[in-house]
């Protein structure tokens, strides 16, 4: 599988720091893509990196751990959720028997090894975070899920350009394109990279002006110029301001049929 990603969320910096130490020393494929001091942070980060786990503090500033997953669980997808918590009386027997996991702080190398195997053994098996499993969780501490937010339409991108980060208005986009875990963006003058799947920048697009014309491809609309048939009968897309042809899959047609 890919390099697995993760993120850090404590209010203690030490025991951040420390905690991305220990698991360097006993998972050093993971990569730690970003750590957060609150909850709101956290929840953030997740949103914007959609890391494979997420290590929540329980007990943190703005939202807890339990608040961001109780969040997180009210979505379609999510990163596998590892609490961390100093204290024994958040129901650990329910973490014992759920897909998630906990530590109690600070983590003994030991303690991690046996959840760094588990996580191992998750990601192998269902690279997606289990929600059902993170709702029952949330069941059994008392805690309900929280519906997700309405998400406003994406206005502004980050993105990689050569050494330089590029700050692209959603309007200068022509397609994205999915490309492993990133996200290739397509100007009408060149190329650059985002960390956000495309499952996740789906989420953030107006399907108005957004038009996703296979699995892995979302196509602004207003830069189609034409479509036609190619002579194995596939739907292709002309594109205003681009050389390239996109094929469209068969799953998309129907959205086409109206030009």
């Amino acid at each position: 599988m890919d390099q697995p990603t993760a993120l850090i969320a404590d209010d203690e910096a030490h025991l951040r720091d420390y905690l991305e130490t220990q698991l360097a020393s006993v998972w050093p494929e993971l990569h730690v893509v970003a750590k957060a001091a609150n909850g709101i942070d956290a929840m953030r980060l997740i949103d914007e990196l959609a890391p494979d786990i997420a290590f929540l503090d329980i007990q943190m500033p703005g939202m807890t751990g339990l608040d961001v997953a109780a969040r997180l669980a009210g979505g379609a997808s999510g990163p596998h959720i590892v609490f961390i918590t100093a204290h024994d009386h958040y129901a650990v027997d329910a973490f014992e028997h759920s897909a998630c996991d906990y530590l109690l702080k600070p983590a003994s190398l030991e303690r991690l090894a046996r959840t760094v195997g588990k996580l191992k053994a998750v990601l192998r098996d269902k690279p997606a975070g289990e929600v059902d499993a993170l709702r029952a969780l949330l069941r059994q501490l008392g805690v309900a899920p929280a519906p997700a937010p309405a998400v406003a339409p994406l206005q502004w991108i980050r993105a990689a350009h050569g050494g330089e980060t590029r700050l692209i208005s959603i309007d200068e986009v022509v397609y994205f394109q999915s490309n492993d875990k990133y996200t290739s963006v397509f100007l009408q003058d060149g190329e650059s990279l985002i960390r956000t799947p495309l499952r996740h920048l789906r989420e953030q697009l107006s399907e108005a002006q957004f038009w996703q014309i296979h699995r892995g491809m979302i196509v602004a609309a207003k830069f189609i110029e034409a479509t036609h048939t190619d002579f194995r009968g596939r739907l292709m897309v002309k594109l205003k301001g681009r050389s390239e042809q996109l094929v469209v899959s068969r799953n998309y047609v129907e959205q086409f049929k109206q030009m």
